[in-house]
């Protein structure tokens, strides 16, 4: 709000050229009252103009509340869920966008079929079967087939939008958790896993190829002397793990480190130097086909170009201290980074600045995902059952 400024002058000042003007010997008995009745007026004012600000004291803030109110662009939806979930993925069916499936830790999946307004629980019986409390980590649709991945090792799948879940055997010797998967084509399928392990499937997943040659770790062991700060202390796991649309990966080291690439055809990883000296908490792609890097303590950066690079420049955001754990693009102008403590943040030009949303601010829970599904569907996850729906 901002601040007026009067200034007051004394009133002798204010007095002195009128008193210079009067006889002399009536200047005395004329001064005090002339000063009496300027300190009278000068009164007066002063309450006139305490009693104006005050008005306007008391107008403001209700005003900016309500602007405040109308600006931001998210609300809240609640869920039948219990507090302490944590919301990892959401889609929808193509063939019928009101309707899609909400994942997250405890074995939580939502259904909806008004568009994200409301969900309700849905149970998937040969999920139940066991002792097992899954986290259902990724889900895709390609038409009405679709597929959901978990941990402890959980294939499902549907070929009849979501109305019935059937469930898929793995090997035991499948390589690491199962933390992505995406529905490509007709009952085909790419799935990885937190070790990098990438895998394509072609007939239901009843069978599946192996994409990449070798592990990270083989990877890494290889290429150590390459020069790749921080490949020594690799544990074997990725931190997070993301796709472009056309295919191709970049994956973040569970320490935050470095991170990796991959793009169809290649035979392994490959891996890369961060260039910014704190540890990486996040990458992805946007919609240019450029990458996006959130490291740990709040800041963005953006690669130069596009494609897959090492040269990235930073971006002032406002994250008040808290950490940024992930950018959704809605547009190729238009993204949304969100964070630590309810932190959400807009961009309008592709990524070059960022502007506060207050959406949040009175949530108390960390956002985890943004999900645009296309560019006025989308949506914000968090922990403790924290869904914020995209109004537009």
């Amino acid at each position: 709000m901002a601040t007026l400024q009067f200034t007051f002058t004394d009133s002798s000042t204010l007095c002195r050229p009128l008193l210079s003007q009067l006889p002399s010997k009536s200047i005395h008995s004329r001064t005090r009252s002339f000063v009496v009745k300027a300190s009278s007026e000068l009164s007066r004012t002063r309450r006139q103009f305490i009693a104006e600000t005050t008005a306007i004291s008391v107008l403001v803030p209700s005003q900016l509340v309500k602007a405040e109110e109308t600006l931001s662009e998210w609300e809240r939806v609640y869920l039948p869920i219990d507090p302490g979930v944590v919301l990892l993925d959401i889609a929808f069916v193509p063939e019928d966008p009101n309707h899609g499936f909400l994942l997250g830790t405890r074995q939580t999946l939502l259904e909806t079929k008004d568009g994200g307004n409301t969900w309700a629980p849905r149970s998937i019986p040969s999920a139940e079967d066991e002792d097992f409390n899954y986290r259902f980590n990724s889900i895709s649709f390609k038409g009405k087939e679709g597929w959901i991945v978990g941990k402890p090792a959980i294939l499902l799948y549907t070929s009849d939008a979501g109305d019935s879940w059937e469930r898929i055997p793995l090997s035991a010797e499948l390589p690491g958790d199962m933390v992505y998967i995406k529905a490509t084509d007709d009952k085909g399928a790419e799935m990885v896993t937190d070790e990098g392990a990438i895998y394509v499937t072609a007939n239901r997943g009843y069978n599946w190829k192996a994409a990449v040659q070798e592990s990270v770790s083989a990877t890494l062991n290889r290429t150590v002397s390459s020069g790749i700060s921080g490949a020594s202390y690799y544990t074997g796991t990725f931190n997070t793990v993301n796709r472009s649309p056309d295919g191709r990966y970049v994956a973040v080291s569970s320490r935050g480190n470095f991170y990796l690439t991959w793009e169809p055809g290649q035979a392994y990883w490959q891996p890369h130097n961060r260039a910014v000296a704190r540890r990486i908490q996040n990458m992805g792609w946007r919609a240019d086909g450029g990458l996006w890097l959130l490291v740990r303590g709040g800041g963005l950066y953006l690669s130069k170009g596009t494609g897959i690079t090492e040269e990235f420049e930073e971006v002032p955001v406002q994250s008040r201290g808290f950490g940024i754990l992930d950018v959704g693009y809605r547009s190729t102008d238009e993204a949304w980074a969100a964070g630590g403590s309810g932190v959400l943040l807009r961009t309008n030009n592709g990524g070059k600045s960022w502007i506060r949303d207050k959406a949040a601010d009175n949530i108390a829970a960390n956002l985890y995902a943004v999900k645009f599904i296309d560019d006025k569907k989308g949506f914000v996850l968090g922990n403790d059952g924290v869904l914020l729906r995209y109004l537009g």
